[in-house]
């Protein structure tokens, strides 16, 4: 891309990448639970560090001023110890197409992230895409993040963000509904600051999000997946699936050389019977790649032996393939082969959605996170 794309970003050196978030010297307030506050400011009551925690993600910062119903020397020693770091909305753009909008952030080391806005078919709910990682190390071939590599991990804090600063910018009356990690990065790959984000996301003092209502997208990171289900069980879980022929996965997914699909499929089985939690099982068509009859029919076998498998069937998402720049080697699929597709696997009883992917004339559909901000973040 040339260099006036529309943001930059005073990102790490690509050659070098940071793992993990930058330190702090204090721990920050977005990404503390209330019975977290209480241990670290003793005298503090746990009503009162609920109404603590309540106005900074309302407010995002601390009042300058003791707030009623708080004693004054445990919300002093509160400031002591914590900070509310901030990200910093570089950008908003609206789709002309639809209600989606995407949002820019920087975060405090100058790093760029995007999140995307999504209006539900319910007026007034909307759900926050987020991203969990400055880039992603996974290289799915078919995915713009992919291409950026991986400059580090986000902080629980900074996914909290996300939600609050897209939450801020609704329309009066509206309100975030759910969150959908599936924006940069791969969440199971940054597990910990994950399920932490969530817990602070579903505390009902704090963001109040129900946990099903969120969902954790992943292509396929079995460590991190097993902490997700024992850790937070009532969550949705995403599996981006690519190909359900594992050589041909591989090549579309890497992770699959070491996290098979099989086993990952295993795992979610699992969660689901447990649960009766139904995953959705994502697959991008890809013309002449992953939709002829033969990967059809391996798909549809798949998603039955996983509904015999977990009692209960499986939502299956079909994406159309949206573009991610120069030298893109995809194409969507043509309809005629979505709707085989479709009738394949809704033949066997299985719930199969036409996801709409929005806002791709400002990047912000499937696939297209970090489009735009890849120069900036690799350099």
């Amino acid at each position: 891309m040339s260099g006036n794309h529309p943001y930059r970003s005073g990102g790490s050196d690509a050659t070098h990448p940071v793992l993990s978030p930058p330190a702090v010297s204090l721990p920050a307030l977005l990404s503390a639970l209330p019975h977290e506050l209480v241990e670290h400011a003793p005298g503090l009551s746990l009503p009162e560090a609920r109404r603590i925690l309540s106005l900074v993600h309302r407010q995002g910062q601390l009042p300058a001023v003791t707030p009623a119903g708080i004693r004054r020397g445990p919300y002093l020693q509160v400031r002591s110890s914590f900070v509310v770091p901030s990200l910093s909305v570089v950008q908003r753009r609206p789709s002309r197409l639809d209600p989606f909008i995407k949002y820019a952030l920087r975060c405090p080391d100058g790093s760029i992230i995007e999140a995307v806005r999504i209006p539900l078919e319910r007026p007034g709910r909307f759900v926050a895409c987020v991203s969990s990682q400055v880039g992603c190390a996974i290289g799915c071939a078919f995915c713009a993040t992919g291409r950026m590599g991986l400059s580090r991990n986000l902080d629980a804090w900074e996914i909290v963000d996300q939600v609050r600063k897209l939450r801020d910018d609704l329309p009066h009356d509206a309100r975030m509904h759910g969150v959908v990690f599936q924006g940069m990065g791969e969440p199971l790959a940054n597990v910990r600051q994950v399920v932490r984000s969530i817990r602070v996301m579903c505390d009902p003092s704090l963001l109040a999000i129900d946990a099903r209502a969120i969902t954790v997208c992943t292509s396929g990171h079995l460590r991190g997946l097993r902490t997700l289900v024992e850790e937070l069980p009532n969550v949705r879980l995403g599996i981006s699936i690519g190909s359900a022929i594992a050589h041909e996965r591989a090549r579309l997914i890497p992770l699959e050389r070491s996290n098979p699909l099989a086993e990952v499929l295993q795992v979610a089985a699992s969660h689901a019977k447990a649960t009766r939690i139904a995953p959705m099982l994502a697959y991008t068509l890809l013309a002449g790649v992953n939709d002829s009859d033969a990967h059809i029919e391996a798909l549809a076998d798949l998603a039955k032996r996983f509904a015999e498998s977990a009692g209960i069937a499986p939502r299956v998402s079909l994406i159309a393939y949206n573009r991610i720049g120069d030298g893109d080697p995809f194409s969507a699929s043509p309809p005629e082969r979505v709707d085989a597709l479709r009738r394949a696997v809704g033949r066997l009883g299985i719930p199969v959605v036409r996801r709409y992917s929005g806002g791709s004339d400002v990047g912000a559909a499937c696939g297209q996170l970090g489009m735009e901000c890849r120069p900036a973040c690799s350099r």
